[in-house]
């Protein structure tokens, strides 16, 4: 997560996404930022859409309106507004900067780990998802990853996981299944769902205990945000279905 792009139209998904399984569950979310320094890309800009209320408000008025203020005002754009704006009432956060350097990345989760320890919900933030296997974990670029043994670690825990996910170059609806399974065999949960954007997805990794809690909530989240969050979920007989 770079502070360039807080308030972006996928600001606004996200938020969206985590307000509703924050809100509709009643389970305490923890947010593990993974914020990275800002770079001179001028990707971070797509926020006309806090320009336009009668397309946009509808969704999440609330956050809507608290995200306008981008506009109306000369704020610094910083991650950490989430907090101060409560965009997400009753979250926990864990806002330091995570760096490439094993040792000090390893520092980094076990103050994560603590600041998030009372946590049901943890969401992850990483600049471009899950790890990849030509960046190892420690080398350069790695903070840009959430990795494995990260993740198997937050769910040992007793806790549930989403996940922010980058879409690579390949077919986007083969990909949400495909990384869902994926997950479901290196965490070894057997219910994961996704969530697909534009953009991006969100993979929600949940432990048995939660699955009733965030079933309602999953499915809100697809009527809510109608058209703009797409919810994908296996089968009951175990093939996948995108709904």
């Amino acid at each position: 997560m770079k502070n360039q792009y807080f308030g972006d139209i996928n600001d606004y998904r996200k938020y969206g996404l985590m307000r509703v399984l924050a809100q509709r569950s009643s389970l305490a979310l923890g947010i593990c930022w993974l914020i990275t320094e800002d770079d001179e890309h001028g990707d971070g800009e797509l926020r006309a859409y806090l320009s336009n209320p009668s397309r946009w408000r509808h969704y999440d008025p609330e956050l809507y309106e608290s995200l306008q203020r981008l506009v109306t005002s000369n704020v610094h754009r910083d991650v950490r507004l989430a907090r101060e704006w409560t965009l997400i009432p009753n979250a926990m956060y864990f806002e330091t900067v995570v760096q490439d350097n094993l040792a000090r990345r390893d520092i980094y989760f076990d103050a994560a780990w603590e600041a998030l320890r009372s946590c049901d919900l943890v969401f992850f933030d990483p600049d471009n998802g899950i790890e990849i296997e030509s960046i190892p974990r420690g080398r350069a670029g790695s903070a840009k990853y959430v990795y494995w043994c990260e993740l198997q670690e937050a769910y040992r825990r007793g806790q549930s996981l989403l996940i922010y996910q980058h879409f690579p170059r390949v077919n986007r609806e083969r990909f949400v299944p495909f990384i869902a399974s994926r997950l479901a065999e290196e965490i070894g949960s057997s219910h994961v769902a996704g969530f697909q954007t534009a953009y991006m997805a969100f993979l929600l990794v949940q432990q048995a205990n939660h699955v009733s809690a965030l079933a309602d909530a999953v499915s809100e989240v697809e009527v809510r945000w109608n058209g703009q969050i797409k919810v994908w979920q296996p089968h009951r007989s175990g093939g996948p279905t995108s709904r």
